[in-house]
């Protein structure tokens, strides 16, 4: 047996003990422990539940951009942007860049067209009539027919329109789940029936699938048609966005993808080497990353602040060990005076405020994750519990238990014996 091991011994038992009597003297005061542990729960449920609300809109904002913007598509425009620009950027974006138009479209098609999807995107707000019934403010999608293709657009009744429909101008629409139950009400099939868009009749061929909405935005109050008929209906435009799709059988990644294209834009555009384009691009990648910044930013701001509560958990903490070691002055000098160390008395109310602060972390932690997913299922919410969360919540209660414990185990541990032996 080596020298310390008595030594380690004899440390064992006395933590064993003094976390005996930490315990004992939180048992024996129930209602004051519970309504210091109140802070420390509060606290960390608010860090679970802030952190779940982050993550939750990181996932559906990642799930809507997906079923938006398509996920192996890219975009190409005179001005795409995942930020808001300012006047000057903007304005300079409109001097340099060029707008995409339908020769450019035709050009790409006929350099990339074997390998590459490409479909023109216009968009208009119009209301959609039928008989006496209106959906106001719906968006007016033209695109090519590969767009189905290019932005995985599901239709759940019907089809989407064809190639064929798209270069003979034919008046068809595939329309949006909220365009649907506001101009075919109940059960009756959209298939086959008549929409007026400015006045032209459109005939339904198909139904999108729902796709809910997104930053206040809804997504199923669309129309899609030809862009042909849009151009009918609207005029040629200044410009339009492209998406572009590698083809599946092609082999090539959407980077890969998108750098031919900017090769053949920039030679069609006539720009000189090793200047920048003069068009803008934009693919899922990017508005992710945007995405996580400005969660990023978020997170920055309001998990620091709801750890205040935390803080605050930690000032009770401290106040109620300052009044229980005032209320132990006496058995503290007798315990010092048979012989408890500095060490001693410190360890045992440090281990107290510990405890406090980790049974708070734990049931805040429960009350948490109940409260994330009651909220979810009332309000159909997307919220996330995530592993960094419920670790930064139990570490914060953790440091506070120490923190907040320290000063109060510290009082106690400098207690002279006599002086203690005589308080009542």
């Amino acid at each position: 047996m080596s020298p310390t091991t008595p030594e380690r011994f004899r440390s064992w038992r006395q933590f064993q003990s003094t976390f005996r009597l930490a315990m004992d003297s939180i048992r024996s005061h129930k209602l004051r422990s519970f309504l210091t542990l109140l802070g420390v729960i509060i606290g960390v449920a608010s860090v679970i539940l802030v952190g779940a609300a982050i993550s939750g809109l990181g996932v559906y904002a990642e799930e809507s951009t997906a079923k938006a913007f398509g996920s192996e598509s890219f975009l190409v425009a005179q001005i795409a942007s995942t930020g808001r620009l300012s006047r000057r950027e903007l304005f300079d974006k409109i001097k340099r860049n060029k707008p995409i138009r339908t020769q450019d479209a035709r050009f790409l098609e006929s350099v990339n067209g074997d390998r590459i999807l490409y479909s023109p995107y216009r968009q208009h707000t119009s209301d959609v009539k039928r008989e006496n019934q209106i959906c106001e403010d719906s968006s007016i999608l033209g695109v090519a027919a590969d767009m189905a293709g290019i932005r995985d657009i599901g239709v759940v009744d019907g089809r989407f329109f064809t190639g064929q429909e798209e270069r003979s101008r034919t008046y068809v629409a595939v329309i949006g789940d909220t365009v649907r139950k506001t101009l075919f009400p109940g059960d009756e099939s959209p298939i086959d029936g008549v929409v007026r868009i400015e006045g032209i009749e459109f005939k339904v061929i198909g139904v999108q699938e729902r796709l809910g909405s997104a930053f206040g935005r809804d997504q199923d109050n669309s129309v899609y048609i030809p862009i042909t008929a849009f151009d009918r209906l609207y005029g040629s435009g200044t410009g339009f966005a492209l998406f572009g799709r590698p083809k599946p059988a092609s082999g090539m990644s959407l980077n890969e993808a998108l750098d031919e294209t900017r090769v053949a834009l920039r030679t069609r555009f006539h720009e000189r080497p090793g200047q920048p384009d003069n068009f803008d691009t934009l693919t899922p990648d990017a508005i992710r990353g945007f995405i996580d910044q400005v969660l990023g930013m978020i997170a920055a701001v309001v998990v620091p602040v709801t750890c205040i509560s935390l803080v605050v958990g930690g000032i009770v903490i401290m106040n109620i060990m300052l009044v229980s070691v005032t209320e132990r002055t006496r058995e503290i000098g007798i315990r010092k005076s048979l012989g408890a160390r500095h060490g001693d008395v410190m360890l045992q109310v440090l281990i107290e405020a510990v405890v406090l602060a980790g049974m708070g972390g734990a049931l805040g932690v429960a009350l948490g994750a109940l409260a994330t997913v009651a909220l979810g299922r009332i309000f159909d919410l997307s919220l996330h519990i995530t592993a960094g969360y419920v670790m930064l919540s139990l570490a914060v209660s953790g440091i506070v238990g120490v923190v907040s414990g320290w000063y109060p185990a510290s009082r106690a541990a400098r207690l002279d014996p006599v002086v203690a032996l005589r308080a009542e």
